[in-house]
């Protein structure tokens, strides 16, 4: 059986969310279910959910490569710029 999408909002909701130093404020769940980016409700930060371990990086390297698909974008111009170790991370848009 093939391995379901990932639920992604379109692009654009998402580059709405970047600041004007081109940060993009996420909260991750690492060892989800299914992949999915959930927009934030009023005022929120943009949900990422991985099925990644949260170990040894595993999960920021699938939440950075989660949202460069969803962005149209390579991994290497995203760049996690504060969290490694904790949910509420910052990445930087190249």
């Amino acid at each position: 059986m093939a391995r379901p999408k990932p639920s992604m909002p379109p692009k654009g909701d998402i580059l709405a969310l970047v600041d004007a130093e081109g940060g993009l404020e996420i909260r991750v769940s690492p060892g989800a279910s299914a992949d999915a980016i959930i927009l934030p409700a009023e005022g929120g930060v943009l949900a990422v959910r991985t099925t990644a371990p949260p170990e040894d990086g595993k999960a920021n390297r699938a939440v950075l490569k989660l949202l460069a698909k969803a962005l149209g974008r390579s991994a290497s111009t995203l760049e996690l710029v504060r969290g490694t170790t904790s949910r509420n991370k910052l990445i930087r848009l190249l």
